[in-house]
């Protein structure tokens, strides 16, 4: 299932990246730590940080089966939480 629109905080969300330009990020998995306008910041299990582009990803939250990409997310998190 593709969500719309997605008005709930990411951070501390458990994800796996489903699509990315970069095709190495495919099955990437961790947990958000930060978002900003233009990117997530995710921390594998193995302690590995990356900062990825929201324009360039979708990604599934974990235990769910909901798919966001992230154009659909593409602004400051303040603004997508109110709407």
């Amino acid at each position: 299932m593709t969500v719309k629109l997605f008005r709930q905080e990411l951070i501390g969300k458990e994800i796996i990246i489903v699509r990315a330009a970069n095709q190495q990020l495919v099955g990437w998995q961790g947990r958000i730590i930060d978002e900003t306008r233009n990117s997530l910041k995710v921390i594998s299990n193995q302690g590995e940080a990356k900062m990825l582009l929201k324009n360039s990803l979708a990604f599934k939250i974990k235990g769910t089966e909901i798919i966001i990409s992230g154009n659909q997310i593409f602004k400051r998190p303040e603004e997508r939480l109110k709407g």
